[in-house]
């Protein structure tokens, strides 16, 4: 039986939807992160798991039984569902010992696990006023941990947080994911976020799934710009292009006008073994320049690890055979 199951889910508001005919299963211990640009209706999906939101169709299931909305239950929300909503608040003027107790069903082992993994043991005396936003962010993680949920639903976990704090918390995530093995949907404007993380991956548009898969199936095999655009800089191989290319690679017809990553083209010294090019632009990314090369009359934007290459040089780019092959 599969731990989460939502069924032809929509929900109508007004005369528009905000969520519509959204279906998919979520095995135990399953990473699922939820993508999409803003107003895609990722945290309304997000709401209706978790029982806050009443669905105007469709069902949802936890472990086979169904979860109830707002308007069929007195308290909004499943008790073995804990959502984390990026505007979560902390009891004001107390400890955050005091916070966690009156959440917390384990033992006092199993919550000491809890804390430890979260990063927040050495905060419990320390009071709400006193917490930096990261700090916040993993106690109230913590706060919905020990109340022993079956699943964990984070809504734009990493949002308003440094890049310290948002890799301390992305550790945390990963390290309860993988280690205590706890079912977790993330909801994330930035899908670089959970591309590492996640066991699948859903896009939505205008609240209907467009994409689902593999995070390397998604990043690699986008069926859309819409897509393609939400995981970073891409080219599109346009026919002029793919003619170019067929002279120094195979290029399977099903190709053209795909959607090519950046990392699939690559630079030779032979011209014999790729097509001529002039550099358009030279990015500084830190561990790599991003050189935009004018190819067949198209720019198309190639990763490069040489830092001597210039605006203005002639190079040669030859583009992998299938790059959608690997794993």
């Amino acid at each position: 039986m599969n731990l989460v199951e939502v069924s032809g889910i929509s929900r109508k508001e007004g005369d528009a939807f905000s969520v519509r005919d959204v279906s998919f299963v979520q095995p135990h211990s399953w990473k699922v992160g939820i993508v999409g640009a803003t107003g895609s209706g990722k945290t309304t999906l997000l709401k209706l798991i978790a029982g806050l939101l009443q669905p105007s169709a469709g069902t949802i299931l936890l472990e086979g039984k169904r979860v109830k909305g707002p308007g069929e239950t007195l308290i909004p929300g499943h008790s073995q569902i804990g959502y984390l909503s990026q505007y979560f608040e902390l009891r004001h003027h107390h400890r955050v010992e005091e916070i966690l107790q009156k959440a917390n069903s384990l033992s006092e082992e199993e919550a000491s696990i809890i804390l430890k993994a979260c990063r927040v043991d050495h905060l419990l005396w320390r009071k709400e006023d006193q917490l930096s936003g990261g700090e916040k962010q993993r106690i109230a993680l913590a706060r919905l941990l020990v109340a022993s949920p079956v699943l964990l639903l984070l809504d734009e976990p990493f949002s308003n947080l440094d890049t310290l704090h948002k890799n301390i918390l992305k550790l945390v995530i990963r390290e309860l994911s993988d280690t205590l093995q706890i079912s977790c949907i993330i909801v994330s404007h930035d899908p670089q976020d959970i591309l590492s993380w996640a066991d699948e991956i859903i896009v939505l548009k205008n609240g209907s799934i467009v994409q689902k898969g593999k995070p390397v199936e998604i990043y690699k095999r986008p069926v859309s710009e819409y897509t393609a655009a939400l995981f970073g800089r891409y080219n599109v191989l346009v026919p002029a292009l793919a003619k170019a290319f067929s002279i120094v690679t195979d290029i399977e017809m099903h190709r053209i006008n795909s959607f090519i990553r950046p990392e699939a083209f690559s630079l030779v010294a032979d011209e014999n073994e790729g097509v001529k090019g002039e550099v358009m632009e030279v990015l500084f990314m830190g561990a790599y320049n991003e050189v935009q090369v004018l190819v067949a009359g198209h720019p198309i934007f190639i990763n490069v690890y040489k830092p001597s290459i210039c605006k203005g040089d002639i190079v040669y780019v030859t583009l992998e055979h299938d790059p959608y092959t690997e794993n």
